[in-house]
């Protein structure tokens, strides 16, 4: 049984992705959105007037004792700081990705949230979407036996020809690794298990990007991280996974997530988003697209520039607020986040080194969302 009280959420950061939380967080029970704080006040007033909501001081916010968690959507590098006010104000904290930006970061907010009884989650949540758990079911079914082996790609040019300030995702703590890497990582982990150890390949093939968009225009900004980088996974089950992730390709004709196993192949659609559609063939059968799961996370339900596009960002934090509710554990969970940090400054780290690296964490696969379940959640 759904409780249906709800729990009061503020919002910390009142950027771009602060209005997908805002416009999508009534869809689902366990959540009421509350109050908002930026640093620059005028942002949090503007979204706070949008939304109904309160704006508030950073500090006011973490104070208040009328809100139960808060969401942290600064930037990367103030995710930890951030969390740790959250919680020692004695706040549930659910994060944007990247979680934080180490591991001993990640580790130091775990010891603070069960010293006080909190939870703590962390996005990306579009794992749970539609077709994802669609893959997932058939994974879990033995559809296409063990999985062996896999390919993943996300590679594109960058951020500098749509972002007008790029500059965060080329500074350490971005990168395709830890910016888009999350939800390859999380999707990989949700569907095979915790990775063992990793390796990698890192380059830097561009040492400045010149802006192409927006009052910058001509503009370069220097490259900190690895932009181009090819990693293998080897999962605890025995897997191994090859993860190419680059802003260094103009065009490529890979699929974003390909998995192989004794039985059988799946093709994942992008794991950046809900929907999509899935692909499996048996042995050496012509590979299938499946139909759509009757899933509610994977019905569109807005226009992009893409098409109909399938966008339930904050099931996450909704899936967290009923699990304290129904003293359950959430499926964007504390251990699950940090294994994917783990892995991801597991990768960076082989780059410099040369190396394997053996990670310290571990993690149980997240529940699965079947569509019924899913249903129960919503609003």
């Amino acid at each position: 049984m759904v409780a249906k009280k709800k729990l009061r959420v503020g919002v910390v950061g009142c950027g771009n992705i602060s209005t997908a939380y805002f416009r999508l967080a009534p869809l689902f029970k366990g959540v009421r959105m509350v109050a908002c704080a930026d640093l620059k006040p005028e942002l949090a007033e503007t979204q706070a007037k949008a939304f109904g909501l309160r704006a508030m001081t950073v500090d006011g916010l973490l104070a208040d004792k009328d809100i139960d968690i808060v969401v942290n959507l600064t930037v990367p590098a103030a995710h930890y700081p951030i969390s740790k006010a959250a919680l020692d104000a004695g706040k549930h904290v659910y994060s944007e990705k990247p979680f934080v930006l180490s591991l001993k970061e990640g580790l130091d907010l775990k010891k603070r949230a069960e010293k006080k009884g909190l939870r703590i989650g962390s996005a990306p949540d579009t794992f749970l979407g539609g077709a994802h758990q669609q893959a997932r079911a058939l994974v879990d079914a033995g559809k296409i036996g063990k999985v062996t082996s896999g390919v993943c790609h996300v590679m594109n040019h960058g951020m500098e020809h749509w972002h007008p300030n790029p500059d965060f995702f080329y500074a350490p703590g971005g990168g395709p690794i830890l910016d888009l890497g999350p939800y390859y990582v999380s999707s990989l982990v949700q569907l095979i298990g915790p990775v063992a150890k990793v390796a990698a390949v890192t380059s830097i093939p561009q040492a400045r990007r010149t802006i192409s968009n927006g009052p910058r225009t001509g503009e370069s900004v220097p490259v900190g991280t690895p932009t181009t980088i090819h990693a293998l996974l080897h999962f605890a089950n025995g897997a191994v996974v090859t993860l190419n992730a680059s802003w260094d390709v103009w065009s490529h004709g890979h699929a974003p997530i390909e998995l192989y196993g004794e039985e059988g192949t799946m093709l994942v659609p992008d794991p950046n988003f809900f929907g999509g559609t899935v692909g499996l063939t048996r042995q050496d059968k012509p590979v299938k697209k499946l139909p759509a799961w009757n899933h509610p996370l994977g019905v569109p339900n807005q226009q992009s520039p893409r098409g109909p596009l399938a966008n339930y960002r904050t099931i996450g934090l909704a899936d967290m607020a009923l699990g304290i509710l129904e003293d359950r554990p959430h499926r964007c969970s504390l251990d699950f986040a940090l294994h994917a940090i783990d892995i991801m400054t597991a990768i960076l780290q082989s780059g410099e080194t040369g190396k394997f690296v053996t990670l310290t964490t571990n993690c149980e696969r997240p529940a699965a969302l079947d569509p019924a379940t899913a249903r129960r959640m919503m609003a």
